[in-house]
């Protein structure tokens, strides 16, 4: 948040998705597939052509076949690059989830749907020109966890039945650059998973026996908070010396969001995660990202089921293959229900 106030005064596959939710006779040794040819190494495995995804032995009644995936993407001005990059890898991910089959020999049932990091928020900020001190107020709004019904959609998410997925899922997954500065990608989880589905914006995206998968993609730590304000002083002349609103003596501790999501699917084995976004303070082709302490420290909090990686690539290809490879030995592991 800080740089962004500064800066007013100065899968490829997206998830090239071996989801690995079922099994469609192509694990084991050999070719891979059964017909004598060997896979072509350059396709992503899981696809026909491409070598099998083996994520262990499994059971037959083991894992799952469903699975709700939530995009929760940075809308602030400097996101523009990225989200292009990851829209571009969207169709690949769409053709790697249609090609899976469950254990059962059934087609994998997802659901998508995609908010943003910004919330309904205003900064206060205090500046510092030279002895003389201005007030700035900064008014920003975002959907506040709610999911995004752009691109023709007739719903909130896409399902795997309808039309046109691959374009559709890459049209309103760029959501823009024009949203808050104040990125809060762990509340708005929470809130598009709680309140959203409360107040009924979101009711029906969630379902009892799917994984639930969520992917952050951002170039800011995280700045959940509670309340809708903020205030903040800057000195021109020593501009780093400013307080930072999102350091962890301001924003909710990161365990909350853990529990949340325990609480909303039942068991830490029924969701997964995979965050995009700054290893440390970094540049790539995308343009600057800052190290993300709180994010980090929320993936390794939260164990084998979540994955952080760099947004610094410069091509998001690779983060993303990290996250399929999460969320498939997630839903291989899925817990039965009770």
């Amino acid at each position: 948040m800080i740089r962004s106030i500064r800066s007013l005064f100065f899968f490829g596959a997206l998830l090239a998705l071996g989801l690995g939710c079922g099994d469609d006779g192509r694990r084991g040794s050999g070719d891979g597939d059964g017909d004598g040819t060997t896979p072509d190494s350059s396709v992503p495995p899981g696809v026909d052509g491409g070598p099998a995804q083996d994520f262990g032995p499994r059971l037959e009644d083991d894992g799952c076949d469903k699975m709700d995936i939530l995009f929760v993407v940075d809308d602030s001005g400097s996101m523009g690059e990225e989200q292009a990059n990851l829209a571009s890898n969207f169709p690949r991910f769409v053709e790697v989830l249609d090609a899976y089959r469950t254990i059962g020999g059934r087609e994998l049932d997802y659901r998508l749907g995609v908010t943003t990091t910004g919330k309904d928020f205003t900064t206060i900020v205090n500046i510092d020109f030279l002895g003389m001190m201005q007030t700035m107020t900064i008014s920003e709004n975002g959907p506040n966890g709610e999911l995004q019904q752009e691109c023709g959609m007739t719903r909130k998410w896409i399902e795997s039945s309808d039309a046109d997925v691959s374009s559709t899922f890459s049209c309103v997954a760029e959501v823009g650059t024009g949203g808050s500065s104040t990125e809060m990608p762990l509340l708005m989880t929470e809130m598009a998973l709680t309140e959203r589905m409360a107040d009924g914006s979101n009711t029906g995206f969630l379902r009892e026996d799917a994984l639930l998968a969520v992917v952050m993609l951002t170039d800011e730590d995280d700045c959940s908070r509670e309340g809708d304000m903020a205030e903040i002083s800057i000195d021109v002349a020593n501009p780093g010396a400013a307080a930072d609103e999102c350091d962890d003596s301001a924003t909710l501790p990161v365990s909350r969001f853990l529990e949340v999501l325990d609480d909303v699917k039942g068991d830490r084995g029924r969701w997964a995660g995979a965050i995009i976004a700054g290893p440390t303070d970094c540049s790539s082709s995308f343009g600057d990202a800052v190290r993300a302490d709180r994010l980090q420290r929320f993936a390794s909090e939260a164990g084998d089921n979540v994955v952080f990686s760099s947004i610094c690539e410069g091509d998001l290809s690779g983060a993303l293959m990290s996250a399929v490879e999460t969320f498939g030995a997630a839903c291989e592991a899925f817990p039965p229900l009770i």
